[in-house]
């Protein structure tokens, strides 16, 4: 079990418990890291000035927790996670959350922004879409700075700040962090944005949208292609879900061969979320409409309401790999599945999730396999 003073974060603006979320007893994994430190260290030397702070990519509330005491802040993030670890986190530390505002990635920052702070993302994608969305909101002599670890921090980073943003410089790298210090050029002009991303959809004439955070925003990625050969068609009303549905390709697709189906789409990405709500409007106008819910995993679902599950599980959680999400995905998907309702699941074969499944299921079906990826079924009895 992690131990409390694993879970407290001891920097200059004090003393905090923090915890990941969703939150595990058994948590071996702290929710903050050398970046977070190096930057609240920082800002104790080189504190920041009154009007509203503009937090972006707050991972668990690290940023905003250890600054919620002393001005007021918004924290921007496309994770539905990460907003309820920073809720979490202030109520932990008897913080009150009056002058803190959580937003998602889609909305827009104030008219004008007294400071930036950011997490570096690791997607390039949403880094380029959420500099371009807060440039219009910046005036010159604004505080822009970023953290991250050092691993992080490409010359691709900074080229996107130095072109969309102005002038950009890193610290020396501490305990393998670094501090990405970037000057507003008000001059500068970085052209328009080029998200959401368009894709035609192999085989088909759809066009599908995907906002900057979607994984696979500009195209379909491999496993995915190998879970769309294998949903099954029936004229049957079913209740099927696009568990972890980036722009919802899985569950428009079933949609299609399963035209009296009820679809529900879920992530815990508000733009994946988004895009898949986009998607639907624009392929499926005139029929029933679908669900779409952002949160973790089936949370949001009913137990026993569900005929069919489509996922193809993300093996990180931010920066973080492992197996936790996807566990928690098939554990959710049991309880929400009816008496012979079915899961299928596609993954790397080196992720083993057969032997979850068969835990879970007491089964687990090989539906098809390459070198490289692995359609499994279960079935609830």
């Amino acid at each position: 079990m992690t131990s409390g003073a694993e879970r407290m974060l001891v920097v200059p603006q004090g003393q905090f418990q923090l915890r990941r979320f969703p939150r595990r007893e058994a948590e071996l994994l702290r929710a903050w890291d050398a970046a977070d430190d190096y930057l609240l260290h920082h800002l104790h030397e080189e504190p920041l000035a009154g009007e509203e702070t503009w937090i972006v990519n707050d991972s668990f509330g690290a940023f905003t927790v250890a600054l919620a005491g002393e001005q007021r802040v918004c924290m921007a993030s496309d994770s539905w996670l990460a907003h309820e670890g920073t809720r979490a986190n202030l109520q932990d530390n008897d913080l009150s959350s009056e002058g803190v505002r959580l937003v998602t990635s889609l909305e827009s920052p104030p008219p004008a922004v007294g400071a930036v702070l950011m997490k570096i993302p690791k997607s390039l994608a949403l880094l380029e879409d959420q500099l371009r969305r807060l440039r219009g909101h910046l005036r010159p002599g604004v505080r822009i700075l970023g953290a991250g670890m050092a691993k992080m921090i490409h010359t691709s980073t900074l080229r996107l700040f130095e072109g969309i943003l102005g002038p950009t410089t890193t610290s020396l790298a501490r305990r393998k962090a670094r501090l990405v210090t970037c000057q507003f050029d008000e001059a500068l002009d970085p052209g328009p944005s080029p998200y959401p991303t368009r894709y035609r959809l192999e085989g088909t004439d759809w066009m599908l949208s995907s906002q900057a955070g979607v994984f696979c925003h500009d195209r379909l990625d491999v496993g995915t292609r190998h879970l769309l050969e294998h949903i099954p068609a029936t004229d049957v009303v079913q209740d099927i879900v696009d568990l972890g549905c980036g722009n919802g390709v899985v569950g428009l697709v079933a949609a299609q061969r399963n035209t009296q189906a009820r679809v529900t789409f879920v992530d815990e990405s508000y733009m994946a979320v988004a895009s898949a709500q986009h998607n639907w409007q624009a392929l499926f106008e005139d029929r029933r409409p679908a669900r779409f819910e952002v949160g973790d995993c089936l949370g949001p679902v009913p137990a026993e309401s569900v005929d069919l599950i489509l996922c193809n599980p993300p093996f990180h959680q931010h920066i973080a790999m492992g197996d936790a999400t996807a566990w928690r995905m098939f554990t959710e998907a049991r309880r929400v599945l009816r008496s012979g309702g079915e899961l299928l699941v596609v993954g790397n074969r080196h992720l083993a999730y057969h032997a979850k499944l068969r835990r879970l299921f007491g089964h687990c079906e090989v539906v098809d396999s390459d070198r490289k990826f692995v359609v499994l079924r279960s079935r609830r009895r």
